[in-house]
This record gives C-alpha cells, structure tokens and sequence, in this order.
C-alpha cells in the first residue's frame, strides 16, 4: 500500500501538480472515481492543484458529476479546463452548481438574440418592459445569468473550440444583450422613459466586437424625444439621462454575485464634464466645432449596441463621415503620434508596471490597436475596404490594400491573437479587468500550461511573450511613425483618391509640362486589382507632389514607370517605398534631378535599396572595391571569356557610379569626395580589367606574360579630380621580366593594352570609359606603350616643358607595384627639377597657355562661360598650382602632389602664395567643377560650358546647385570667374 501511494505521489507530481501528497490526499477520500483518464485529465489542465479544488467542490454539492463525466468526456475536458484556469468560475460554480450543464452541448456558438432573449427573461422583462420581481432579484439573476454564459463561452475557449477572434466578438455580443437587460430594469425604475428614445452606442472594444472577459463597456448615449413629445426635449432628456443613468447602475452594480463590468461613459463629448445623454444634433455639432483628433479616432469603433436602433443607425449615419475627414487636418497625424507618446511616458512613470503589460506596454495591444486606426484613418478616406472597427478585419483590409506588408501583418495578427489569448487568461483567473502578466512563477506557469507549451511552461512563455513584443514593437515603429502617413494625410481627399480628374488637375497645378502624358503613366502603374497597383495608388498622390519640387517632374514620373516596370513583381520594391519614405522621396527627388541617375537606375534597379541609409551612399574604401573587382575577374577560369569578367567589373563601376552621384545629389558627398571616388572607381576598374587582359593573353600564349605592366593615371585622373564624364587619362610602361628579350616583352605588353582596350570598349549598358593615352611622349604619333628605359631615355634627351607640366599629375599606382616605384623614380626629377624651371621654360609655359587660349576654345563660344577653358576656369586655377610647382616642388616637398588644391593649400603654408589668392583659386575651381558635374548628371552627356539656352537644364543645374535661380549661378560663377582670372593675371602671368 505504501509503495502504490509513492507512486500515485510521484505520478501526480509528473503530471504537474505542485503539491502532488496533498492532491492525493484529496483523491484518496473524495468520491470521484481514481482512474488513469481522470488523473492525465487533471494534468493536462493549466492548475491540476487548482482543477482538483474546484473539482472537489463541486463533488460536494452535487454527487451526479462523477458519473456525467464518466459519460460524457467533451462535458469533463471543458469543466476541467475552466477549473485549472478559473477560480472566479469555480466559485461560482460551487455557488451554482446546477449551472454545470451549460458546458454540455455541441460546441456551437450562441445567436446573438438568444442571448438577448435569456438575459432579458433573466430580468423578467416581457414585451412591456415591466419587472414583476423585484429590483435586487432582477441584478442578481441578470449576474448569475451572464456569468452562466461567460461559463459556456470559457468552456469552449480553453478546449480550443474557439478561437481567441470568436471569443471576444461573442462577449461583446453577450455585453450588448446585457446592456439591453440594463435598459430593461431602468425603464422599470424610470416611468417617464416613455417621454424619449435612447440609443446606447458602443465604443472601443464593446464597438469593435473584440471585448475582453472583463473590460469597462465604453459607451455613447443619444437621445431624442418619442414620438407625440417633440414639444417636450428638455423634459425627454431629462428622462433620458436618468433612463442612461439607472442602466449604468443596473450594469456596473456589486451584488451578492458580483458586478458585470463598469459602464464607462467619459468618451462621450466633453468628457467627464458634458452632459451624459446628448440629442444626435448636439453630438453632431459638437464634433464638427470641437472636437480633437482622438475623440475622431474613438469614434471609428461606434456601433450602436442597444436601446432604439433606428436612432443608433441615424447617429452612425450621421458621425461616421467624420472619422474619414478628420485624417486631412493639417496636424492629424503628428496629434496622433504626439498623444501615443504621452500615453508611453505616463505609463513609464509606473515603473512597476510598464514591462508587464500586455496592453500599454512596448510591444503592447495598444501599439497594433494604434497603428491600425492610424493607418485606416489616413487611409480610409479613399479606401472603404478600411472601415471596419474591428482590428484583425481592419489589418487584414490593410493587408490586402498594400498599405501593410503581409510579413508585418501576418506577425502583427499572430502577435495580437496571442496577446488577448493571454489577457483572456489572466483576467479568467479571478475575474478581474487587469492587464498585468503575472509577476509569480506559478501563474506563469498556469499561463504557458494553458497555452499548450511544453518543457517548462513559465519559461516558454516568458521567452515567447517577450519576441511577440519586440516583433510588435518594431512593426509599430515603422507603420505608425512612418513619415509617408503625413504626406498623404496632408493631401486633399480628392487628391488622395487619384481618380482621373483629380490626377489631371494634381498634375497642371504642380507644373508637370506634359500632363496627358503623366496621366497615362500613372495609369499604367495603377491599372488593375493588383496588390503592386494597390501600392502604387497609395505612393503616387504622394510621389507625385515629390518628383514636383525637382527640376523635371515629368522625367521623374516616367523614369519611375519605368524602374517599377523593370523590377515587376519584385516583392521587396514596393514594399520598399511604402515603409521606408526616405528611400521613395529620395527616388522621387534623383529620377526627377538627373538623366545621369535615372539611366544607372534603370540598368541596375535594385540599386534602390541603398537609398534608405546614408551609410550605404558613402563610397566604399577602395580596399572592398579592389577585393570585389578581382575577386569577380578570379572567378572566371581560362575557360571562360575575358569578356564576361570585365561585363561584370563594369556592372560594379555602374553601382559605384550610382552610388557616388546619388549621395552628390542628395547632398551626402563634397566635390572633393566626389571626385576622389570617381578616380578610386576608374583606377580598380583598370586594374581589374588589366587583369582580365594578362589573364585573356597569358591563355593564349600559353605561358607567362614575360613582361611587368604598369598604367600611369595622368590628367584629372592622376590628380584623383574627375568628373563624372572625365576620360582615363593614361600612359602605359612595361618592363622585360629577368630572362626576356625586349622586343618578346614589348609586343605581349602591346597585346595586353590591346585587349585591355577592347574589353572596356565593348558595346554594353554599362556608362563608357574612355582610355586616352595621348599625353604619352610624342602623342598620338608615339608608341602606345613604352619600356621603361624608353621612357627614361625619352624624358632625359626629348622631354619639352608641357611634358614636364603634365607629368606633376602622373600617378603610377595601377599594375606591378616594383615598376610602378621605379617609373616614379625615372619621373620625378622631369617634373620636379633641381632648382626649378628656369625663366626662359616659365616663358614657353605662358606663351603655351595663352595659346590654348586662343585656339583650343571652340568657335562661337563665350569664353566667359567656358568652365574649363575661359577665364577664371578650371585651367587657370590647375595652371597657376602647375607653375608653383614646376619652380618649388624640389625644394617644397609638400608640393609634390599630384593634387592642384593640395599644392595651392602648400603653397600658401610655404608663404608662396597668399592665403586670400588660394582661397579665392580654390573657390573657383570647387564651383566650376560642381557645374560640370551638376550638367553630367541632368543632361547624362558632358559639357564644359554652363547652360545659359535651355531652359529646363539651367534651372535644373541652378536648384541642383542650391540657387534659386538661373540668374543667380550665372552671376556667381561670373564673380568667381573674374576673381579666380584676376588672381592668374598677376600669379601666373606676372602682371600688375
């Protein structure tokens, strides 16, 4: 007998109960049958101890439940189950133990005038609204009554025959049909209710239909005067105040058994301090004058839920408009947002609370109800499918419209289910309104226990709980601060619904030259029943007015048809835009900028994705492009074509490109960071495409290169300042490796640059870079490629002044890095002399200058507005920095640089030029190069004259740049100009 009851003990305690020698105790002396199927009966509840308690009660008071459990297993999992949840339920029970066959039955859900019907014929009512019982009786059967419901309703909710959506539509359905019972024993109480018509409008959870097992009923009261009593409205309001007022008694009352829940009238208008029953006209003009925007949102879950329908039906009628309009109030959104944040920082004021709460917490109910209503209300203006009160039907409305992701909704409805599941519970518990998540181990394990969780329930709950709070959390973040909310909602309803008039108007109002055109983009974009279309009608009213505050609106819009059009159905693309307004502003603002960006965009359109953080616009070391670049040239073996390794370099320069020009755009990037990474891109672009060619040669050949290469950046490109439609400036040296004869190495290092040549000038969609190796010794009539003896021999009998000029740019940094050091050792002292040039050699430098002058400039041309040639230019500020340095570079060696305003910079630390004459050479140069960027990037094609004949391109160029006129960048580049020219006249050519 001892070892049967160790292992009845042990079993019990496996099976979950905390006190497993007391529970058999219990059995050993209770009638109710010990078998295996009611002991795992027990440990399958979420309290066994507490199951067993209430069990035994009830035994007690009623010796048939053994044997109907017996018979009836459904009968005995519900009973079971609300016990080990419910001590409120199982008090009740013990009280009213004739109530257990309320958990018998097929598991049917209730109809909502059954329910109307029992609570009313618990109160006596009868068609005439009169009690034969008296006041006290009544409350206490309307109690026993919806608690006997609320038994029924647990029973099927925590076997699973109901789901959490379905639990809360029937309680809020069971409050209606108790509200109705209240206004029954109230009209008892108030005969001269005859005088009015009440209708009692629900509002938060109760209008919604997703009311808690134990929540305040919030309500509204209107009111009119009966038919026969329009004479009489002071006096038929009068009654209806008391008709409202005895309800709230008859409803929120304590009796022996209990209370319902507290009738909560404070969102009625005014509050606390308006009068508690209002006619429908006063509630209408109260929320056309006076109303602020969260009493608009509180109305989105109104429905009338008792009293007189007709007049519930007039006043939804009559409101409801209003919820719709209140979201074009210029401030709606921010109010919404700034109220959300007040409510966050009282709560955290209760520091006990606030990271146990289900509802007002981080992560909270209250962050999905938020976002939800903020979103229909925005939205729901031109989206009717919007309107629901309830929030899972409201979410998956906005879901399916595209205003929500349906990641984010389907975590956001998973969340929310298992949110109310657990408030379910932990308010089943006693039958309190209470939002807290226990604080004990025992009622967290009593949660995870009953939410099915195995292992050890409190701690999977817990770790559960928290990654649906975090995922709420950050889902709320992004829908309900997102800055696309304002811009819509601060768009005129006629605007945001988009129809065809609407559009054509939107679109002559802000300035689009070809409205009839935009109208069949936007057509194309928004055709259809598609969610992408669904998307698009919410992004365009918006994108709209953005590619608007750009210099070509209409470029903008069609070049946007056309990236969406590139990536289709892409699913991340316009998801994309919606959450993340910065990248679709950003989008709106380039396409509709610059033809340069539109055509990168358009070759690579997932490009789009880095738009969102100014992190990824920064240019990348060129350590990772350099990695990348080979790494893709190593990828494709000997048999595969040197073509296809340098088709992928090119598509990674065109990344780059956009990149680079879109931070330039966005103002993220100076002219300096700007032209230091096109030279970066340019110089990993060759030496990957190098690469490829001795890679291609070497396959060919079928042995080792028997040369070295090297390629000298010169120009623009040596001095790290290119445009965007510079070409490569380059030379190219080689050197024999140990062993080779020179005339094996010079035709395989011409073979080479051959092949590197034609890689990179292979038709493609990629932008063109252009190799310009005509600043090698003897130009075009030299040799392409030179030994590097050649060129020491070259430079030591031949080298004229304009080579040694040209030189102070050369930069070998690309190929072999031993030949790249010693050409720089053959260089230097060409282009650093000993002593510095003398005067004769600063004579032919001026004379070669004023020639350029004279004759480089093209025919017909305004010289003034030559950026590069003209006065003030960019050549008159690169010449002046050349001079410095050809006379003082052997001495200075801060002005060995290949970099003009790192020489004017040490020049004037050297006292060789005054400071006020560099800042003012610096300025002119950084303008001038902002200009031939800015016309790049908004005509696609190079110029290195400032627009003055077209129109759009200057007025694009000018905003580009900052200016708010066309007129206003000629006359700064004008003044820059003439100081920068004035500065040369007396620095370089010596005058004055």
């Amino acid at each position: 007998m001892s070892e049967r009851r160790t292992s009845l003990t042990a079993r019990l305690a496996r099976l979950g109960f905390s006190d497993a020698s007391a529970a058999e105790r219990a059995l050993s002396t209770s009638p109710v049958p010990l078998d295996d199927p009611l002991l795992d009966a027990l440990g399958g509840t979420a309290d066994p101890d507490l199951a067993l308690s209430g069990l035994l009660r009830l035994v007690e008071a009623d010796s048939a439940f053994p044997r109907r459990m017996a018979d009836d297993p459904l009968f005995a999992g519900r009973l079971l189950a609300v016990l080990g949840v419910s001590t409120a339920l199982g008090d009740h029970l013990a009280r009213h133990p004739g109530q257990w066959n309320v958990l018998t039955g097929p598991p049917e859900r209730p109809a909502p005038g059954l329910l109307r019907a029992e609570l009313l014929a618990a109160v006596g009512a009868d068609p005439a609204d009169t009690l034969p019982v008296g006041l006290p009786d009544a409350l206490d059967a309307l109690r026993t009554a919806y608690r006997g419901r609320l038994l029924n309703l647990a029973g099927r909710d925590l076997t699973g025959e109901a789901d959490v959506r379905e639990v809360a539509e029937e309680l809020a359905v069971l409050a209606d049909a108790a509200l109705e019972a209240g206004l029954a024993v109230a009209r008892a109480q108030v005969p001269e209710h005859v005088l009015c018509r009440l209708a009692v409008i629900g509002m938060g959870k109760s209008g919604g239909r997703e009311l808690n097992y134990v929540s305040d009923v919030d309500v509204i009261f209107v009111a009119e005067p009966a038919e026969g009593a329009e004479d009489r409205e002071e006096e038929a309001l009068r009654a209806a105040t008391r008709l409202a007022s005895a309800m709230m008694r008859a409803c929120s009352a304590v009796t022996p058994e209990g209370s319902l829940w507290e009738v909560d009238p404070n969102l009625r208008p005014e509050g606390k301090s308006g009068p508690l029953v209002r006619t429908l006209a006063s509630h209408r003009a109260y929320y056309e004058r006076w109303a602020k925007t969260w009493e608009f949102q509180a109305l989105l879950k109104a429905r009338p839920v008792a009293g007189d329908p007709e007049l519930g039906r007039a006043y939804l009628d009559a409101l409801s408009p209003m919820v719709w309009k209140a979201a074009a109030g210029e401030d709606f959104v921010a109010d919404v947002q700034a109220m959300r944040r007040r409510v966050e920082e009282h709560l955290r004021e209760r520091h006990g609370e606030v990271e146990r709460q289900l509802k007002l917490g981080p992560g909270g109910l209250r962050d999905v109800e938020f976002a939800v209503q903020l979103l229909q209300m925005v939205h729901g203006r031109t989206d009717a499918q919007l309107h629901s009160p309830n929030t899972l039907d409201a979410l998956a409305a906005l879901s399916e419209g595209g205003y929500v992701g349906r990641d984010d909704a389907a975590a956001l409805e998973e969340a929310y289910r298992f949110l109310r599941r657990t408030e379910h519970l932990i308010q089943l518990h006693h039958l309190r309104r209470t939002h807290l998540v226990p604080a004990d181990e025992a009622g967290l394990r009593r949660l995870g226990r009953a939410l099915g969780l195995t292992g050890d329930p409190a701690e999977r709950f817990t770790e559960l709980w928290r990654r649906h709070a975090r995922g709420v959390r950050r889902i709320h973040e992004k829908l309900f601060y997102r800055p696309l909310l304002r811009a819509v909602a601060n768009l005129p309803g006629e605007e945001a619904r988009l129809t065809p008039e609407a559009a054509r108007a939107r679109l002559l109002a802000l300035g689009y030259n070809d409205p009839a055109g935009a109208l069949r983009h936007i057509e194309a974009l928004t055709r259809g029943v598609s969610r992408r279309a669904a998307i698009q009608r919410t992004l365009l009213p918006v994108m709209l007015g953005w590619f608007a505050d750009a210099p070509d609106p209409d470029a903008g819009l069609l070049g946007f048809r056309r990236v969406s059009d590139a990536l289709g159905a892409t699913p991340w693309y316009l998801r994309l835009l919606r959450d993340d307004v910065t990248v679709a502003e950003r989008m709106a603002r380039l396409l509709a900028s610059s033809a340069y960006v539109t055509d990168l965009l358009l070759r690579a359109p997932d490009a789009v994705k880095i738009l969102g953080d100014d992190a990824e616009l920064a240019p990348r070391p060129v350590a990772d492009l350099r990695a990348e670049m080979l790494a893709v040239v190593g990828r494709h073996g000997d048999r595969e074509k040197a073509e296809h390794a340098v088709a992928a370099v090119r598509a990674i320069r065109r990344r780059e490109l956009f990149r680079v020009s879109a931070a330039d755009l966005l103002d993220l990037a100076d002219v300096r960071t700007v032209s230091e990474a096109l030279s970066d891109i340019t110089a990993v672009t060759l030496e990957a495409a190098l690469t490829a060619a001795v890679n291609k040669v070497e396959t060919e050949r079928g042995e080792p290169l028997p040369a070295r290469l090297a390629i000298v950046a010169m120009g623009r490109f040596g001095g790290r300042e290119m445009n965007y439609g510079s070409d490569a400036d380059v030379m190219f040296v080689y050197e024999p490796v140990e062993g080779a004869e020179d005339r094996q190495a010079h035709r395989a290092a011409h073979a080479v640059v051959e092949e590197l040549r034609r890689l990179l000038a292979l038709p493609a969609p990629e932008p063109p870079l252009g190799i310009d190796p005509n600043l090698r010794p003897e130009g075009k009539s030299g040799p392409l490629v030179r030994s590097l003896s050649s060129y020491a021999a070259y430079y030591r009998r031949w080298s004229s002044p304009w080579e040694s000029q040209a030189l102070l740019r050369a930069d070998p940094v690309i190929g072999d890095a031993g030949l790249c050091a010693r050409f720089a050792q053959v260089i230097n002292p060409i282009r650093w002399p000993e002593g510095g040039v003398g005067e004769q050699e600063v004579q032919d430098i001026r004379r070669l200058k004023a020639r350029m002058e004279a004759e480089r400039l093209p025919r017909g041309v305004d010289r003034r507005l030559h950026l590069k040639l003209g006065p003030g230019g960019l050549s008159d500020v690169e010449w002046v920095a050349q001079l410095l340095q050809l006379r003082h570079a052997f001495e200075v060696p801060e002005l060995r640089t290949t970099r003009t305003l790192a020489a004017l910079e040490a020049a004037v630390d050297y006292s060789l030029l005054r400071a006020e004459d560099a800042r003012t050479l610096v300025a002119a140069w950084c303008l001038a190069t902002q200009i031939r960027d800015a016309v790049m990037l908004v005509r696609g094609r190079a110029s290195d004259l400032l627009p003055t004949d077209h129109h759009r391109e200057r007025t694009a160029v000018s905003g580009l740049l900052g200016y708010s006129g066309s007129g206003d960048l000629l006359e700064d580049w004008r003044r820059h100009a003439r100081h920068a020219r004035e500065v040369t006249e007396r620095v370089f050519y010596g005058t004055r």
